[in-house]
């Protein structure tokens, strides 16, 4: 059987060698010639391009948002590391794998969706021209390809279009529960500061807090973490550098906050010792 289809694909390729002799142009170099053409010519508009947009816009002498040229502006902004109102999104085209995280959480299967699902669809895409091979190309004689292509054209879309419409937890509609919380920990009027800052800063993207928040990367619930006693100099020497305080810990640091709202964070976890 293996050496009848080698014998075809033999066959085939002595035919298609003396198709090219008499009636075409070989891939090599004809076609190589062309892609290298255009490849560079591809290359030149992006460096024109690039060139129109460095120097038709103006760049800001006391470090803060460009003049727009005709491509757009040079700088927006300085960042605010700070921010307490920022929810980091990812470009349009990584949506579907944003969306995917949603599905499956942490940590008992985000595993299979950021590495397991993508990597099986990039095998079976690089494994394809190897199983099939068929000579076929006639759509309506390849049911089950095009059955494949577009449930993964489908799903792709329907996950991109779920990742781009997701609605994430801002800080002001997370600050709603702060009242909650306040009566439910029997928290003191020291602690209330701390408690707005927690809700604006997507402390809750990653905890979870009185049943708020999502629970990703291994983070802990902050409900009771006042029970453990570390004491407001430890809570504020880890919001400036958890993985210090705790090796490995994959937590951002905190310590672009100013020392008032360090301190008022910690007042306010050291207050959570569950509900009361």
């Amino acid at each position: 059987m293996a050496s009848r289809q080698l014998q075809e694909r033999r066959r085939q390729f002595q035919q298609y060698k003396t198709d090219v002799k008499s009636r075409g142009k070989p891939f090599y170099p004809h076609a190589m010639l062309h892609d290298t053409i255009m490849s560079l010519v591809v290359v030149m508009v992006i460096i024109g391009l690039t060139i129109v947009w460095k120097y038709t816009a103006e760049e800001s002498h006391d470090g803060g948002e460009s003049t727009s040229g005709l491509l757009g502006k040079l700088y927006d902004n300085p960042a605010d590391s700070g921010t307490i109102n920022f929810v980091p999104r990812p470009d349009w085209y990584f949506y579907f794998l944003f969306y995917l995280l949603r599905i499956f959480k942490w940590p008992e299967s985000v595993i299979l969706g950021t590495v397991g699902i993508p990597t099986i669809c990039l095998i079976l895409l690089l494994a394809m021209p190897f199983m099939d091979l068929r000579s076929e190309r006639r759509l309506l004689r390849r049911p089950v390809a095009i059955v494949a292509a577009v449930l993964v054209v489908v799903s792709m879309g329907v996950l991109t279009w779920k990742g781009a419409t997701a609605k994430e937890a801002l800080g002001s509609e997370l600050i709603a529960e702060v009242p909650h919380w306040t009566e439910r920990q029997s928290l003191p009027e020291s602690a209330l500061a701390g408690a707005k800052l927690f809700a604006e800063s997507g402390c809750l993207n990653c905890h979870t807090y009185l049943g708020a928040g999502s629970s990703n990367l291994g983070a802990p619930d902050l409900t009771d973490i006042g029970t453990k006693g570390l004491g407001i100099t430890t809570q504020i020497e880890h919001l400036k550098c958890p993985s210090c305080v705790n090796p490995g810990s994959p937590m951002p640091s905190f310590a672009d906050f100013s020392d008032a709202q360090l301190r008022d964070l910690a007042v306010f976890l050291e207050a959570s010792k569950g509900e009361q």
